[in-house]
């Protein structure tokens, strides 16, 4: 892309003889906030750390705002980073943590001050410059980390797992902090997240990783409801995901024939839960599990397709373990899949 900030080209990571990462290549513009998501083990932290200068290329390139920064150290890279403990000094207290990078750079003075106070604002936290993290919320401590790598003025911005270690409360509110901040900063952002409604939530892209490689890139809506493959379906809630073979839908006991014709380069359908009729169709299954979850209620099904979830409106009546029912996988509300693996 022509205006592009960041750029990984051919990128392979190795620990050892180990291949992390492989000749990924990945393009983010100045001023967006990026999610590097996927399981563990998929190359995304890792991905993470080399742009910290953390972790040398085996080979490729990485080149931010025009200057090839492959081989720069770490410290003068211009790249902030906010660890998933938030690293902290337990003895300082938050203005001189947030202080701590500058006073490294030989910032003081009024200079010092005026940075600090206005980073500290930034977060919310201007009534907490005295206190010392222990006395802080595990969301105010993220954010005077937060504060701490803003202040710094970076051209890029890494978190790694951010709000992995905030109860479900706190993460809602750091959110909303985080696309505020970047917002009105305007730096650019990069998160590392397991979590598929998080990376959903906060990323203007998502960058869905396995096995050391990109699986897809898109917006959040792009990744949410036009998935490329088995594993991306998968990963952001289509459970029911089936192969296709001679354009009939895969089984584990047999082809099944669809409704209609689909594509050739279609290689895989897919269908979330909540798309599932149940009570009507061609098929039948036996309930297996069933669970209240507010304004839904989930069913696990043994069908001769396989494994079958499906997901109703709380207010329909109950089906009991055991009992059998007809359902249908409507061709119109699948997925296609480009790739099936």
């Amino acid at each position: 892309m022509s205006d592009t900030y960041l750029q990984l080209d051919k990128l392979t990571l190795a620990y050892g003889d180990t291949v992390a990462v492989k000749d990924l290549d990945l393009s983010i513009r100045k001023g967006e906030l990026v999610a590097l998501l996927g399981p563990s083990g998929c190359g995304k932290t890792t991905t993470m750390r080399s742009i910290a200068g953390l972790l040398n290329p085996a080979s490729g390139r990485i080149t931010l705002d025009g200057a090839d920064i492959t081989r720069v150290s770490a410290n003068k890279r211009n790249v902030g980073l906010v660890f998933q403990s938030y690293a902290l000094f337990p003895h300082l207290t938050v203005y001189e943590n947030v202080a701590f990078g500058l006073r490294l750079k030989g910032v003081s003075g009024q200079d010092l001050d005026t940075k600090v106070t206005a980073g500290i604002k930034s977060v919310g936290l201007a009534s907490f410059a005295a206190r010392k993290p222990g006395e802080l919320s595990g969301g105010q401590q993220q954010r005077v980390a937060l504060a701490r790598s803003m202040v710094m003025e970076p051209k890029v911005l890494l978190l790694d797992e951010p709000l992995s270690n905030l109860d479900a409360r706190l993460r809602l509110e750091m959110r909303a902090e985080l696309q505020r901040v970047q917002k009105e900063t305007g730096v650019t952002m990069i998160f590392v997240t397991h979590d598929q409604i998080e990376a959903l939530a906060l990323a203007d892209r998502i960058v869905v990783m396995l096995n050391g490689g990109i699986e897809q890139i898109g917006t959040p809506e792009e990744i949410y409801n036009k998935p490329v493959s088995a594993f991306v379906a998968d990963f952001v809630g289509f459970e029911n995901v089936f192969a296709l073979e001679n354009g009939k839908l895969a089984t584990s006991n047999s082809l099944v024939e669809l409704s209609a014709p689909v594509p050739q380069a279609v290689k895989g359908l897919a269908w979330r839960p909540r798309m599932v009729i149940l009570g009507s169709g061609p098929f039948q299954g036996t309930v297996r599990g069933t669970s209240f979850a507010g304004n839904v209620r989930e069913y696990l099904l043994d069908t001769p397709l396989g494994p079958i979830k499906a997901e109703v409106d709380a207010g329909e009546p109950s089906h009991a373990i055991g009992a059998t029912l007809a359902f249908d996988l409507p061709l119109g509300a699948a997925a296609p899949l480009s790739r099936y693996r």
